[in-house]
């Protein structure tokens, strides 16, 4: 069966080892940058606050409320902009921080809020895939495997399909969270929110974070040339 293919685990292993090697850049530039104070002494929602007053948008700026299987709260890195209730979630560490990382990840959130609030189309198209690339994400595997198990190629084109639409979501991922980061950086630096070095700082935690999303969009492709390889041997 195709999972047990040598070629399959040499995939697995290269876009296991590009997730990890993208997490860790991320978590260390956040490490780094949270121990450093920025010079305003502004907390992540006192700016998050700003630069929607700034830029006339209207959305909330609230902590984000998940809790942890053991009861710990979001933790590190789970800040995001939900389009549902126009609202920026950050994690307690970025909501009440004042490092340049906790900066650096609330203005980013923001720039997703403006986004939305200016009809950014890479967003807007995200939004619109995004129901059916998570119906495919989680089913899409399950269709190939009986696909191949049975020797039923009809099977194996449809999850196919639906993991290139989980693909073609993470790939629209990467201009949108780009120009999120272009926002923040451009706002914050306009607004005078951050001096000096300290746009080295911004910079070097938001170009590690879009790592994650670079290493996600290159296992997908790498994903679907191997899955589309083993479909036309079928």
């Amino acid at each position: 069966m195709f999972y047990f293919d040598p070629l399959y685990m040499v995939v697995m292993l290269v876009s296991l080892g590009a997730s990890l090697w993208a997490t860790a850049m991320v978590k260390s530039a956040f490490a780094k940058y949270r121990k450093i104070p920025s010079t305003n002494g502004l907390t992540g929602r006192e700016i998050a606050e700003r630069i929607l007053a700034q830029s006339g948008v209207s959305a909330a700026v609230s902590t984000v409320d998940r809790r942890s299987f053991f009861g710990g709260d979001g933790g590190d890195l789970t800040d995001h902009y939900d389009p549902r209730d126009r609202t920026v979630r950050l994690s307690p560490q970025v909501y009440g921080g004042t490092s340049i990382a906790a900066q650096a990840i609330a203005a980013h959130e923001v720039g997703h809020a403006i986004q939305h609030a200016r009809a950014y189309t890479p967003l807007t198209l995200r939004n619109a895939i995004a129901p059916v690339a998570g119906f495919g994400s989680n089913i899409s595997y399950f269709l190939i495997m009986i696909g191949f198990v049975m020797n039923t190629l009809s099977l194996v084109k449809l999850g196919i399909l639906f993991f290139a639409i989980v693909v073609a979501f993470q790939l629209i991922t990467l201009p949108v969270e780009f120009d999120a980061s272009r926002r923040a950086k451009q706002l914050l630096q306009h607004m005078g929110i951050i001096v000096g070095n300290e746009g080295k700082g911004v910079a070097a935690v938001l170009n590690a974070a879009a790592l994650t999303y670079v290493a996600a969009a290159a296992t997908a492709l790498l994903n679907l040339a191997y899955l589309l390889l083993r479909a036309r041997e079928r």
